[in-house]
């Protein structure tokens, strides 16, 4: 080991310079680690590629078994969890191999806490994914179904790792969370091959109900889109204050598309036939009554009741409390 001093008037440093002999020793103990360790390194090699190999093949054949049930979303997610899995146990058994100190318990012990870390750092992540992945399984709904959810309406696109694609009707995404198409109410409108509609037709008090309801289910003559069965109908809803409700209920395909154009179509033939039979379709009525509230006797209910003005001549109206008596 050879020193050399270099100073300064107040300070003084110490350089160290290292043996080449040191240096070559260090390195041909490397070299000869690496040629000791190199068997165990080209069969964890191999044992990875294998495992590697392994996971490809099952989430390619994970992605054909969901294929076939038209559930291709469950075999992307399920197929790429399943295949990371295989790798990951892949890599920690060729790490068992290159170094055999490492015992599996310890890197079982070394996974679990880290694992724990990772959930809470990628909390919302894991959760969206966990939602998913159970939302495939159960399929309450699939791609191409309609649904309401958050008060976001139309038709599922697809289910992602993260969050459920829907396209509204008007032509935009609406990205919404697993975790929350999972945990909120979800109304699927086409769970079912056909779907009720109902409107309420109001009715003067004056018209026949029998023959109202004659007209209105003439209107479903022709509409092939309207189902035979079960019937339409029309039933006396309510008697509200200025019309009589009948409820017009039909049934029709489930899908948004028919719904819509079939109570459009159903609606205007109401309206004319309706009309051209002379049966009202009232409208709410109000009565507003004006009286003069500033006389001299307003507020004196001996002379003034209920906000009403006096009579100019005869007896003035009598209290609440003396009507009542009397």
């Amino acid at each position: 080991m050879e020193e050399t001093i270099a100073g300064a008037p107040d300070t003084m440093e110490e350089a160290v310079t290292v043996d080449p002999a040191f240096v070559f020793s260090k390195i041909e103990d490397w070299i000869i680690g690496l040629q000791t360790m190199l068997p165990n390194i080209v069969v964890a090699s191999v044992l990875i590629a294998f495992f590697v190999i392994v996971g490809f093949v099952v989430s390619r054949g994970v992605r054909n078994w969901a294929a076939h049930g038209h559930r291709e979303n469950l075999g992307d997610v399920l197929g790429s969890f399943l295949k990371w899995v295989i790798i990951l146990l892949g890599v920690l058994l060729g790490l068992t191999i290159v170094i055999p100190s490492l015992r599996p318990g310890d890197l079982i012990a070394g996974l679990g806490i880290g694992s724990v870390a990772i959930g809470f750092a990628f909390k919302d992540i894991l959760q969206n994914w966990l939602a998913g992945l159970l939302l495939l399984l159960g399929q309450p709904f699939r791609p191409g179904d309609q649904i309401i959810v958050n008060g976001y309406e139309g038709t599922v696109k697809r289910i992602e790792t993260r969050a459920t694609i829907l396209t509204t009707y008007d032509g935009r995404d609406a990205i919404i969370p697993n975790s929350d198409v999972y945990s909120t109410a979800v109304t699927v409108n086409t769970a079912h091959e056909t779907r009720r509609s109902d409107y309420d037709v109001g009715i003067g008090y004056g018209d026949d109900i029998v023959h109202a309801r004659e007209v209105i289910l003439k209107c479903f003559e022709g509409l092939e889109t309207v189902e035979a069965k079960p019937a339409p109908e029309v039933l006396v809803w309510d008697l509200a204050s200025s019309t009589v409700n009948l409820r017009v209920r039909w049934w029709t395909h489930s899908k948004r598309t028919d719904v819509v154009h079939v109570k459009a179509v159903l609606l205007e033939r109401i309206k004319y036939a309706l009309d051209e039979a002379g049966i009202d379709m009232a409208f709410p009525t109000q009565v507003v009554l004006f009286h003069n509230q500033t006389d001299e006797a307003d507020g004196n209910r001996g002379r003034q009741r209920e906000g009403w003005p006096a009579p100019a001549e005869g007896e003035p109206p009598k209290p609440a409390r003396k009507v009542d008596k009397d």
